[in-house]
């Protein structure tokens, strides 16, 4: 599965460099985030509790940052079990760049599935990816224009 898009972050390119290296910032951000820990400069754990259809669970994983192009680029991959509702895994390349409105972030996600959450079929699937990374970007975005005001 492969997902992409784009947003406009009113703030610069180096304050949303930081937010999106965060922890804190991502928890606030992430719907259904129960916990974010950081374990190195590039390596996170986290759980979160999603709802997709009709499947219900809480997935623990872990979360890893490379190719780290300070404040422009970087690769976040990572994996996620949700016991019998399936897991994930998978990665996302993330580009930021300085626009008149502030920042342009663009992503490009490649993603694995499998288990009963593989079952619901991909459009259920994908549109549920999308809203779920819509809601990330409209936390991300107003948590951003308030600390650029600051």
């Amino acid at each position: 599965m492969e997902i992409s898009g784009e947003y406009i972050i009113p703030a610069g390119r180096e304050l949303v460099w930081e937010l999106l290296n965060d922890p804190e910032i991502l928890k606030q951000c992430i719907p259904g985030c129960e916990e974010i820990t950081q374990k190195s400069e590039d390596e996170f754990s986290a759980k979160v509790v999603l709802k997709i259809g009709p499947v219900k669970a809480k997935f623990g994983g872990d979360v890893r940052l490379s190719d780290k192009v300070y404040p422009q680029s970087y690769r976040i991959s990572g994996e996620g079990k949700g016991g019998i509702a399936g897991f994930a895994s998978g990665g996302a390349n993330v580009q930021l760049e300085e626009v008149e409105e502030g920042t342009r972030l663009n992503y490009e996600v490649d993603a694995k599935i499998g288990g009963k959450i593989a079952q619901l079929g991909s459009r259920l699937i994908v549109s549920t990816s999308k809203k779920l990374a819509g809601k990330f970007f409209d936390k991300f975005r107003e948590i951003a224009t308030q600390r650029a005001s600051q």
